[in-house]
């Protein structure tokens, strides 16, 4: 599988952005991230846990997967507006120092660094949405 595979394709995102939010959740768990510029919440950490395994369920589970692979691409673009959102979201509230910041929505604070991982992450998920010729089968 190429970089750009992995990368650049609907169900390499998926696979790809659902190991990094898997890892990132559970890093977040064991309190490695509480520094003033990237601290990560409870909330926060759930759903990345939570985001991270249905991805790679929507790609590795039996069934599911031949069940959500035409829509891996819809997936991918949903994702992209979601953080797209949240990034533009978190740079609308006004600013303080980590953990007592602005909660969002009652589950996470958004800092700086959360609102540019968010727009980068929106910026890859509509790269990987579009910036494909290859279907979004599922590839056994």
């Amino acid at each position: 599988m190429s970089v750009r595979t992995l990368l650049f394709t609907p169900r390499g995102f998926l696979i790809t952005g659902g190991i990094v939010l898997l890892v990132l959740g559970i890093l977040g768990f064991l309190n490695m991230f509480t520094s003033q510029t990237f601290y990560m919440t409870t909330g926060e950490n759930v759903a990345h846990v939570t985001l991270g395994i249905v991805a790679l369920a929507a790609v590795w589970v039996p069934g599911l997967n031949r069940a959500l692979a035409p829509y891996y691409r819809s997936l991918v673009m949903t994702v992209g507006l979601i953080a797209l959102f949240f990034a533009m979201y978190g740079f609308l509230l006004p600013g303080g120092n980590p953990p007592v910041t602005l909660n969002t929505f009652g589950v996470a604070n958004l800092e700086f660094m959360d609102n540019v991982i968010h727009l980068l992450v929106a910026a890859w998920a509509f790269a990987a949405a579009f910036w494909t010729q290859e279907t979004s089968a599922v590839s056994i």
